[in-house]
C-alpha cells in the first residue's frame, strides 16, 4: 500500500502523484482496462481525503485515461484513447515499462518537426530572440564542458522550446511544453548523457548560427544532426 499521508497544507497538490501512480498502474496492466475503481478504495490505498481523490478522478479523466460513471466508479480506459500529446500522459509513460515505445514515437516526432521549426525561426523569429538562441548556444557549450549538467539541460529545454514557439508555425508552438516534457523526462529517467557529445554541441551552434544569420537550411540541417544523434541514442540505450 502506498502511503501519501496528507497534510493540510499539502492537500491541494496530492492529486498528481496520486494520479501519476495509478495512471502507470493502467499503463503496466495492473489496473485492468473497463474495471472500476471507486472513490473511497483510492482514498484508502492512499491515504488521502475524498476531495483529494475527486481531484485525482478528474485529472484522470481529463486526458481521457478514466471514465467517470455514476453507481459504478472511475473506470480505466484504453493507453491508445489518452491524449497523447499532453504533457503529463507523456511523463507518465516515459515513467512506466512503456518508456521505450514512448521514447521511439517521441524521438520520431521530434525527427518530423523541429528541424522545421528550426528553419522557420530563422525565417520568421524576431531579432531579440535570434540573439538569445545564439547566447543560449554559447551558455550551452559552456556548461556541458565544465559538466555543469543542470544548468545545461536548462539552457536545452529554453532553446528547443523557442525555437518551436517562434517558427511561425502555431501547431509547432502547440509542441513546446511536449519537447520540454520530453528533456526534463530523459533526464529524470537517466537517458540523458552524462557528458555532451562535442558534436551536440557544433550542432546547438550550427542550428543558432543558421538562425542569427537568418538561413533556415543551416538551421535545418544542425537541427536535424542534433535529433539524428537522439535517435541514435536511444536505439543504443533502450
Amino acid at each position: 500500500m502506498s502511503n501519501y499521508g496528507e497534510s493540510d497544507s499539502e492537500a491541494v497538490l496530492m492529486h498528481t502523484p496520486v494520479a501519476q501512480e495509478l495512471a502507470i498502474d493502467i499503463i503496466e496492466g495492473r489496473w485492468e482496462i473497463g474495471r472500476p475503481v471507486t472513490l473511497e478504495e483510492i482514498q484508502r490505498r492512499f491515504s488521502i481525503s475524498r476531495t483529494v481523490a475527486r481531484e485525482v478522478a478528474r485529472q484522470l479523466q481529463s486526458v481521457g485515461a478514466v471514465e467517470v460513471r455514476k453507481r459504478l466508479g472511475i473506470v480505466s480506459r484504453p493507453v491508445s484513447e489518452w491524449s497523447a500529446l499532453n504533457t503529463q500522459v507523456v511523463n507518465w509513460k516515459l515513467h512506466s515499462n512503456q518508456r521505450r515505445s514512448q521514447l521511439i514515437s517521441l524521438t520520431e516526432l521530434r525527427l518530423a518537426v523541429e528541424p522545421a521549426a528550426a528553419a522557420g525561426a530563422a525565417a520568421h523569429a524576431p531579432m531579440d530572440v535570434k540573439a538569445k538562441v545564439a547566447v543560449l548556444a554559447v551558455e550551452m557549450r559552456k556548461t556541458g564542458e565544465q559538466g555543469m549538467l543542470e544548468q545545461f539541460h536548462e539552457y536545452d529545454i529554453e532553446f528547443h522550446s523557442l525555437l518551436l514557439k517562434y517558427s511561425g508555425n502555431e501547431l509547432f508552438a502547440a509542441l513546446a511544453d511536449v519537447v520540454s516534457t520530453i528533456l526534463r523526462g530523459r533526464v529524470e529517467i537517466g537517458m540523458y548523457p552524462q557528458q555532451p557529445e562535442p558534436e551536440a554541441l557544433d550542432a546547438h551552434q550550427e542550428v543558432a548560427d543558421g538562425v542569427l544569420k537568418g538561413d533556415p537550411a543551416m538551421a535545418r540541417e544542425g537541427m536535424r544532426r542534433i535529433v539524428d544523434e537522439v535517435d541514435e541514442a536511444v536505439s543504443q540505450n533502450i
